[in-house]
């Protein structure tokens, strides 16, 4: 199995050498990331200047790996050009979770969309980063045996695998999208400018049987996901009683 491994927190960061990894026992790895951080980009891809690769300032226990000026998406695109017959892409460990609404805008996750896009298999990672560094070693069996369930199924193309900090199981679940965790807050900065921060708030308990109630509750959440946002239930009701009249 060829997998390459990509982020969006850049290709310094720890999550990215600790899911290269565990990817290395499935396979034959690649690293292809952001020369910076990434966080939060969505699905953006460069089209208004050239992309640039140069290999990584940082060993990864002799993998390749190699640094690109752009966004996760780019990096896959990339690096998948680069590198034939990649037959999956994985994306992460990401300092921060991934789960309910947050995933509109997650550049872990829009990596692993863009390979599918492609017509490979991609599977984001995340778990939540505070004051500290999270304790990979600690979750790296964890991260295994997620990655076991869902490499080699048929079935599953788009895979979002959240982390608590300290593991007791692994669930499958779906998207929690009860509300959404993100709002404006004004400031004034030293100068005496006004400036926003968008930032996160409390949220009710999430629904039993989602990514975040797994997450809250100690478990690894692993959620199939599809890039068809149809609406089936709305688009069938719509054309059972406003049906389109050529």
């Amino acid at each position: 199995m060829r997998i390459l491994v990509t982020n969006d927190d850049g290709i310094y960061s720890p999550g990215l050498a600790a899911l290269a990894k565990i990817a290395a026992r499935f396979g034959e790895v690649q690293i292809v990331a952001p020369d910076v951080e990434q966080s939060s980009m969505g699905h953006a891809i460069t089209g208004s200047r050239p992309l640039y690769y140069k290999k990584s300032p940082i060993t990864f226990e002799g993998l390749e790996a190699y640094r690109v000026n752009g966004t996760p998406a780019d990096c896959v695109a990339l690096g998948t050009h680069l590198w034939a017959k990649t037959d999956v892409v994985l994306s992460g460990i990401n300092l921060g979770l991934n789960v309910g609404n947050s995933m509109w805008h997650s550049g872990t996750l829009a990596a692993a969309k863009q390979a599918v896009l492609l017509g490979i298999k991609g599977i984001a990672v995340s778990t939540p980063a505070g004051k500290t560094e999270p304790d990979f070693e600690r979750l790296d069996p964890y991260v295994e045996k997620a990655l076991a369930a869902v490499m080699e199924n048929p079935h599953l193309s788009l895979i979002n695998i959240n982390l608590p900090p300290e593991p007791k199981g692994v669930q499958w679940t779906r998207q929690s999208v009860r509300l959404y965790d993100g709002r404006i807050v004004p400031g004034i900065d030293p100068m005496g400018r006004k400036h926003y921060w968008f930032t996160v708030i409390p949220l009710e308990p999430a629904e039993e049987g989602t990514d975040r109630y797994a997450v809250e509750n100690g478990y690894v959440s692993i959620t199939p996901l599809r890039l068809d946002l149809t609406n089936e239930a709305e688009l069938t009701r719509a054309l059972q009683t406003r049906p389109v009249v050529s």
